[in-house]
């Protein structure tokens, strides 16, 4: 078979995500090929603009600093690097990618040539790995183990410890809501019903860092109504699991409610703890990581590298705690106690945090225990001062200093702007999808709708650093006015300096605005009656 050559340019077209940069001040792309354009979604145009770098824009916010610092070395001397970073595209999706960059001299100025390899799917394969590793562990701790997915509105059984009125609905998806209160009715104590109800209400609508827990009773599978501990462990912005187990007696599950001070007097940890979890499996006084999120594993003393290398070297405990100071006579506190508590010291935010251990089962040094470890509590944070800017007259748009939010979904901006409307007060799921969706009732399919929609809107304000400025609580959501600044409030406060604000215009882009702007008129849509 004959192939026909092909030139320098279509051969940097097939290329996945090749572009060229200028090194020199200012930084700017040279050229990008089509497949660059379509992995992102975005145009050659957006990229290619000279007055901003257009492909920075598309990093993951976390990466950007690393990525710009690495930019700057490579303009520095001829040499070929690489660098693993995440993108974003246009749509939200998350791209895991391998940048490999030739930097070199040309016409007197530093160029570099850069090749993308889109590694997400061997990320994804190492962490379902990680995942099913840390599964496992769980199972040897908990009697049941649940994954809700708050993305999709579903919940599924991973585990049921051979119970036969579980085994059955094992890995089947299930509408979360329904499920959950099935399981309560049919399961729960009839004294602990509301408060289960409020616990997974509240966490499905606003799951928090720490770990949120929950004692109750439930009948068992010989039917008695024995004492229960549950626990809601966060995998990612998207998944949780909830774990429970049956404690043996009354006095095991008190126990379970009281704070360990036990391990007050570990040494304060100088490392940064983020969210996250860590499983590791000890079998005769040795120690082997089955699993951990990213940076984790720095809360020990290690290296991401080095922590994965455990698995081979199986340190003795005291070899394994022995980098973070913990005293050996306190580790073994834990294993004989079951549960523990250490604080340490997290220099980010110069405040003290915790985390809590819990073991399989109480170890003397022979057999096999697994050791689950997660964070209590975030760091309490003094609200900011106002750095977002809303413009409500003319068209609504939302800034983070000077830089625009760019909503991915625009269902997602109209609700922000309708939490802006509300001017402080609260709105339900019920009376916003009235404004999103006015030709659509509330039911089950638009309540979905309106979570995704939601949830998107709390991921790019988190993006942008400005998550705290909306408050949720059970299912209603509102602004919080004191931490924007928004030429509608100004204009409202009577003050004269904004009485020139209002120009006749109102959230152009929505037609349920024109209520306000009636009032801002003070053309009413209905008039006062006569008498």
């Amino acid at each position: 078979m004959n192939h026909e050559p092909i030139g320098p340019m279509e051969a940097l077209n097939r290329l996945c995500g090749f572009h060229q940069y200028c090194l020199d001040t200012p930084r700017h792309l040279c050229y990008v090929n089509q497949n660059l354009c379509d992995l992102l979604g975005t145009s050659e145009a957006e990229l290619l603009a000279q007055d901003r770098d257009g492909y920075l824009s598309f990093l993951h916010p976390e990466d950007r600093e690393e990525y710009e610092s690495f930019l700057v070395q490579m303009g520095q001397t001829a040499q070929t690097k690489a660098l693993q970073y995440r993108l974003v595209s246009r749509a939200g999706q998350v791209i895991h990618v391998l940048d490999t960059v030739t930097a070199y001299r040309f016409e007197g100025r530093w160029m570099a040539d850069s090749v993308l390899a889109d590694v997400s799917r061997q990320q994804q394969e190492r962490l379902q790995q990680e995942r099913g590793q840390y599964l496992r562990a769980l199972s040897e701790v908990y009697d049941k183990i649940f994954e809700f997915d708050r993305v999709h509105h579903i919940v599924k059984c991973l585990y049921g410890h051979n119970s036969p009125s579980f085994r059955w609905l094992q890995n089947i998806p299930m509408e979360m809501e329904s499920a959950t209160e099935n399981w309560i009715t049919s399961t729960a104590a009839e004294g602990d019903r509301e408060a289960l109800r409020r616990f997974f209400g509240s966490y499905w609508e606003r799951p928090e860092d720490r770990p949120a827990r929950i004692f109750y009773h439930a009948r068992s599978s010989s039917g008695e109504y024995k004492p229960y501990a549950g626990i809601f462990l966060k995998l990612d912005d998207n998944l949780s699991l909830y774990c429970c187990r049956c404690c043996q007696n009354e006095q095991e599950a008190e126990a379970l409610r009281q704070e360990n001070d036990s391990l007050k007097n570990v040494q304060a940890l100088t490392m940064q703890f983020t969210q996250g979890m860590v499983a590791f499996e000890v079998e005769d006084n040795r120690v082997r990581p089955l699993f951990s999120h990213e940076n984790v594993c720095s809360f020990f003393g290690y290296t991401q590298e080095q922590w994965s290398a455990l698995a081979e070297t199986r340190p003795t405990i005291r070899e394994f705690s022995a980098r973070n100071g913990t005293a050996y006579s306190d580790i073994q506190t834990l294993f004989s106690t079951g549960e523990a508590e250490f604080p340490y010291f997290d220099i980010q935010h110069n405040t003290y945090r915790r985390v809590r251990a819990i073991c399989s089962r109480k170890y003397d040094g022979v057999g096999k225990c697994y050791v689950m470890l997660y964070r209590m509590e975030a760091p309490r944070q003094e609200p900011a001062e106002p750095m977002v800017y809303i413009r409500t007259f003319g068209y609504f748009d939302v800034f983070v200093g000077e830089k625009p939010i760019a909503f991915r979904n625009e269902k997602a901006k109209e609700l922000f702007a309708l939490l802006v409307d509300r001017k402080g007060g609260f709105i339900s799921s019920e009376d916003a999808i009235g404004f999103l969706w006015e030709d659509e009732p509330a039911n089950s399919l638009t309540m979905a709708r309106y979570r995704k929609v939601a949830l998107r809107l709390k991921n790019t304000l988190e993006e942008y650093g400005a998550a705290d400025i909306v408050e949720s609580v059970n299912g209603k959501r509102r602004l919080i006015p004191e931490r924007v600044k928004c030429d509608l409030y100004d204009y409202l406060s009577g003050n004269e300096e904004y009485a020139q604000l209002f120009k006749g215009s109102y959230l152009t882009n929505y037609t349920w605005g024109e209520t306000t702007l009636a009032e801002l008129t003070g053309e009413y849509l209905y008039p006062p009656e006569e008498h």
